[in-house]
């Protein structure tokens, strides 16, 4: 059962009633003591609580916790945990990743809590499957808590549960009603009806009994706040689905199916999925499989979403296409699940092709783009303007999740082939070489006497101080040169322009306006950030802090 819960019947109530597990978390303000409190001196139940989450008091709700991965929030929220309930964890779970804390690092201080005595036994919570086989391979989980029920089938689609099932690991499946909001709307679904009628339960007690019958091991946790849904959780659990009563709900729930054996491939239909980060280059290897005769479903041509995207290939596999080429993103398993579940359907074999990009190909990729389609550095506000209608316009903060989240093919998503393609960029002929050098190693010694008089100068600089560009100006007056001079004024934290270093906008833009290759063209700077600029652009650097 999940916590928080309001009063001690409830809990009292589900004890009797059979309740063995107890599902909590720091950040569910109290519910920790309440528990310790009820619980105390009952060595029969289970207490599974989280940590990782920090709390911002000018925010409410939801929004006001956010992921703390950092080791030393992890340890402190388990001294406080066990404080709170008066007796060890059983099993401690991160709550979720912090995208700005290696998840490695979280990983280690669960594992340390665990050596200190504070938690039994340890797990994670709120992953993907590559999160999830990264902690697997630090130490051994106890369980797994992710969303999965009536309206929540990603942990499913994506292979969490599969690998759960397969490593005997605990599923703890939140929310398996959908939460307070879409829950009532069980009640009304007649594919429930029926069963929940032939078995005395209500719809919610259908959805309860059906995920206990799937192939992994899975906990529903049912948030209860008043006694009768603790009695009605644990009736619903004692129900035993039919297989007739189970086919029926695997086709309600397609996506939390249980996956089939073995997929019956006619040899005759074929479904090519290309996937890769943005700007990989699908769209031009999409088109070599079009003029051979493929039909492309494309999201940016199309509209919709990858699920829309998957209906509409279900529905021209059954109007008779045999070849279909689909090239979007596709960077999750759960994203690219409805393409294979559609094929295995109509007997298509698919083939995986990854084209894979390193970050600073990608990131290049990206600038190019905008740089093609706009002819400038578009600001934050612009980007968030023009990217409404342009899903290939991202933002640096979003394409550095994209990587992040990225999850290699592989066999066991039910691919008939995957080929991995690495990204090769066309160089154009023709380009001069040129220099970049930051605007604060200016003063350094006599920097600019070593550069090439024929070479084309950029000046790039972020926050500079006030007249940065009048001294610019004096300068290339001075040196009787032209120098182009990109000043990145946007703030720190989480970048939101492309301008600012060790990101490649500054350069590109001046690449383009001035004809200019990497081949023979020198970066000057000073900074960590300047080196690993030039490094993906495939600069030549130099320092010059002194």
């Amino acid at each position: 059962m999940r916590i928080p819960i309001d009063g001690d019947a409830v809990i009292r109530a589900a004890r009797d009633a059979g309740i063995t597990l107890f599902d909590t978390a720091r950040a569910y303000e109290g519910s920790e003591a309440l528990l310790g409190r009820v619980l105390a001196g009952d060595a029969g139940v289970e207490i599974v609580t989280k940590c990782g989450m920090k709390h911002d008091p000018s925010l409410t709700g939801r929004a006001a916790w956010r992921p703390d991965g950092r080791a030393t929030a992890i340890l402190d929220d388990a001294r406080a945990s066990v404080a709170a309930l008066g007796r060890p964890i059983d099993v401690l779970l991160l709550h979720a990743p912090d995208p700005d804390v290696p998840f490695a690092t979280s990983v280690r201080a669960l594992v340390r809590a665990r050596e200190e005595g504070l938690a039994r036994a340890v797990g994670v919570s709120n992953v993907s499957r590559k999160h999830l086989e990264e902690a697997a391979a630090m130490t051994p989980l106890a369980a797994v808590e992710v969303a999965l029920g009536a309206y929540d089938d990603e942990a499913a689609r994506g292979g969490v549960v599969a690998w759960c099932a397969a490593n005997g690991v605990r599923v703890l499946a939140h929310s398996p009603l959908g939460g307070p909001k879409r829950a009532p709307r069980l009640a009304h679904d007649p594919h429930l009806r029926a069963i929940a009628e032939a078995h005395d339960i209500d719809e919610a007690g259908v959805v309860i009994a059906y995920l206990l019958s799937l192939d992994a091991p899975v906990v529903p946790l049912v948030g209860a706040r008043r006694i009768e849904t603790v009695e009605k959780a644990a009736r619903a659990a004692k129900v035993r689905l039919s297989d007739q009563e189970r086919a029926a709900l695997d086709a309600r729930f397609p996506g939390l199916r249980r996956p089939a054996t073995a997929v019956v491939v006619d040899g005759k239909r074929e479904v090519v999925v290309l996937m890769g980060i943005a700007g990989a280059g699908k769209s031009r290897l999409a088109e070599s499989w079009a003029e051979r005769g493929y039909e492309r479903l494309n999201r940016d041509t199309i509209g919709g979403t990858l699920r829309g995207l998957a209906q509409r290939l279900d529905e021209r596999l059954a109007s008779g296409v045999d070849r279909l080429v689909l090239d979007n993103t596709y960077i999750t398993r759960a994203s690219r699940a409805d393409v294979l579940r559609v094929a295995a359907k109509h007997g298509a074999a698919v083939r995986c092709v990854h084209v894979a990009t390193s970050p600073a190909d990608a990131q290049i990729n990206v600038v190019t783009r905008m740089l093609d389609r706009y002819g400038e550095l578009l600001g934050p506000a612009e980007m968030k303007t023009h990217g409404k209608k342009d899903p290939n316009l991202l933002v640096p903060t979003a394409l550095f999740r994209m990587i992040r989240e990225l999850e290699a093919p592989a066999a066991d998503e039910g691919f008939a082939s995957i080929e991995v393609l690495p990204f090769r960029r066309e160089i154009p002929g023709g380009l001069r070489p040129g220099s970049a050098l930051a605007f604060d190693v200016l003063g350094r010694g006599d920097v600019l006497a070593g550069i090439p008089r024929d070479h084309p100068l950029l000046v790039f600089a972020w926050q500079p101080p006030a007249g940065a560009s009048a001294e610019v100006a004096a300068l290339a007056e001075r040196e009787e040169r032209s120098i182009d001079f990109v000043a990145c004024t946007h703030g720190e934290g989480p970048p939101v322009c492309w301008c600012r270093p060790p990101l490649p906008g500054a350069w590109l833009w001046f690449a383009k306006r001035r004809g200019v290759g990497t081949a023979g063209s020198v970066l000057y700077g000073s900074a960590a950030a300047h080196r690993t600029m030039a490094t993906a652009l495939g600069l030549q650097f130099v320092d010059a802090s002194s």
